[in-house]
């Protein structure tokens, strides 16, 4: 039996570099160096043909511990709620409010960043509000 080492996390988008550095931002994550032979990404992606230039882009987090973020560009937009979203865990091991604060602070952050409040949940279990938001492309995720 083989047993699964890592795990990557796709995202279909219109733009795979812009998506890719905010979510770099979001989490922490650094982007690989370019190819051998190359200085930048721009330096790479200008010897592709036009067709797959722009086409992709990953991220990754520099511990080695979360999954690898790849982007790929697809003609559609998004139409309908993520069946799969990514949860920012930004209030762990707080509770009531000082949780609560660190969430509406990593709000703040990540609203400057280009992303947007859908709802904030408050439940009654010191452990179960969340907010919800969409990245720079419409994705949902929460912070939680």
């Amino acid at each position: 039996m083989v047993s699964v080492k890592q795990v990557q996390v796709t995202f279909d988008c219109a733009k795979p570099e812009r998506l890719a550095r905010f979510w770099c931002e979001v989490l922490g994550y650094v982007v690989p160096s370019p190819p051998e032979g190359f200085a930048t990404w721009d330096d790479y992606n200008g010897t592709l043909p036009p067709e797959q230039q722009d086409a992709s882009f990953a991220c990754s987090d520099p511990t080695g511990v979360g999954p690898r973020l790849y982007f790929q560009r697809v003609p559609e937009g998004k139409v309908v709620k993520n069946r799969v979203h990514l949860c920012v865990r930004a209030g762990t091991g707080l509770v009531g409010e000082e949780r609560l604060a660190a969430l509406q602070s990593e709000r703040t952050r990540l609203e400057a960043l280009g992303a947007v409040c859908e709802r904030v949940m408050l439940a009654d279990g010191e452990n179960e509000s969340c907010i919800v938001m969409q990245d720079i492309e419409g994705n949902e995720f929460c912070l939680d």
